[in-house]
């Protein structure tokens, strides 16, 4: 790492004045995307950028400016541009940064030599090699596109309360979404292979599963309505959690937002459902040492054996809530501030496949992708309706594919009525793993 970033950090913080509080986030970064169709490169991009954040705090009220370049006579101006900014602002008593608690950053390994200095012709190929393993395995598919992505970064972020870091990270996947021809009808699908760096992909897994996602829904109907047993695909698992994970922000329970704001200690799901946020696990594809505000990273258990200990806090969250700071900062870059949440949302798996928690249902579902999910939940009240597609369940086997249909239930159904939890684990490019689980009694609309 260079200490380019940090001196620029410390130049800004050594010129805090009496009375405020002053951060200064500095990150440089690149990115490239790939994008091929046919055999040929139909998008790319290769970015790179750099810039500052600057916050102030004076008399509870904050100002905050940003600019995309380390310039010099830039960042001068975005500090005067903050400071001007705190005259604008509206007082309140819980405005402050983050300070050091004592808890030291985990070790990771989150940069990769080899993804930093892979060519550019290598990513090509990779996209161009997995749309070519895609369209062979049936002759019923063709590719909408395959996609190369990758993106590394160095932060530091100082502070006048005394917080001073400085790391950097880069992670890369891939991915291909399918579409399946039958019997004048299409369905789509898609797969996607993670890893720290290119030697870690598996390129014939993703093409085997967006092939089959695909290809096993051609020939779905709608179902009848009722009640049924649901299984959730891994994929589906891990966009319920970002939902799940939303309810138990921090900033969300301070602003009475949050469905889950009175049930600290309580239990709200059954003895099997373990959620942690770990960061610090390397596998997950958002894995970091520290938060938005400079604070270590940590292991978090949010929900133990189906008891609630724990929401996540940014320094500010949990300076209204008359608690520490989880580590849970979390920012979109230099050009914005830190707010509360969920980092790297895992539920600790079973001990059974997928396979086997299909073999012990006499009729049920099992749910391979839902739409409309963040439209379809309330996260105030914990509604859920959402569309989704899958296959019957009958007799211990999987049987005929349904489609458009609606899943109404409420998270707090979901959490208390999961019966087990699989053992499939999937990392993916997300902020949360993805497990198979099944829960009993969800009510599906589909034909009267």
């Amino acid at each position: 790492m260079s200490p380019e970033l940090l001196d620029i950090a410390d130049r800004v913080v050594a010129q805090t004045q009496p009375g405020e509080q002053l951060e200064a986030y500095v990150a440089r970064g690149s990115s490239t995307e790939v994008r091929v169709y046919a055999g040929e490169v139909e998008h790319f991009v290769s970015a790179a950028s750099e810039g500052v954040g600057i916050r102030v705090i004076r008399d509870g009220r904050t100002g905050f400016a940003h600019a995309g370049t380390l310039d010099p006579a830039a960042v001068a101006e975005v500090l005067a541009e903050a400071r001007e900014n705190v005259t604008y602002g509206t007082p309140d008593e819980w405005a402050g940064l983050a300070e050091p608690d004592g808890v030291e950053p985990i070790e990771q390994r989150l940069w990769s030599d080899e993804l930093a200095s892979f060519a550019t012709t290598a990513k090509v190929d990779l996209a161009l090699e997995l749309e070519r393993l895609t369209v062979a395995l049936d002759e019923r598919i063709r590719v909408d596109d395959a996609n190369y992505v990758d993106g590394g970064g160095e932060a530091a972020i100082v502070t006048s309360t005394g917080v001073r870091r400085h790391g950097r990270s880069n992670a890369c996947h891939l991915s291909v979404s399918t579409l399946a021809d039958g019997d004048g009808e299409t369905q789509t699908g898609f797969g996607f292979s993670v890893g720290a760096h290119p030697g870690e992909f598996d390129l014939e897994r993703a093409a085997r599963e967006a092939v089959e996602r695909a290809t096993r829904l051609l020939g779905a109907r709608k179902p009848p309505s009722g009640r049924t047993a649901v299984i959730f695909d891994p994929f589906v698992t891990a966009q319920m959690l970002g939902v799940i994970g939303s309810t138990l922000n921090g900033e969300a329970v301070v602003k009475g937002r949050s469905i889950f704001a009175d049930r600290l200690g309580e239990s709200i799901a059954a003895d099997g459902v373990t959620l942690v946020d770990d960061p610090t696990d390397r596998r997950a594809y958002t894995a970091t040492d520290t938060d938005g505000e400079g604070l270590a990273a940590r292991r978090n258990v949010l929900i133990n054996a189906g008891r609630l200990e724990r929401f996540v806090h940014s320094s500010y969250s949990g300076r209204r809530a008359g608690l520490p700071s989880t580590g849970n900062g979390v920012r979109g870059g230099y050009a914005g501030s830190p707010g509360a949440g969920c980092l790297a949302l895992r539920l600790l798996p079973g001990a059974r496949s997928q396979a086997d928690l299909i073999a012990g249902i006499d009729h049920g579902v099992l749910v391979l992708s839902v739409s409309g999910l963040h439209s379809g939940v309330n996260a105030i009240s914990g509604d859920v309706s959402v569309g989704a597609s899958g296959i019957v369940i009958r007799d211990g086997a999987l049987a005929e594919p349904i489609r458009e249909f609606t899943l109404a239930t409420t998270v707090q159904r979901l959490l208390s009525e999961v019966v087990e939890v699989g053992a499939d684990e999937e990392w993916l490019p997300m902020r949360a793993t993805g497990v198979s689980v099944l829960v009993d009694g969800v009510t599906i609309s589909g034909t009267s």
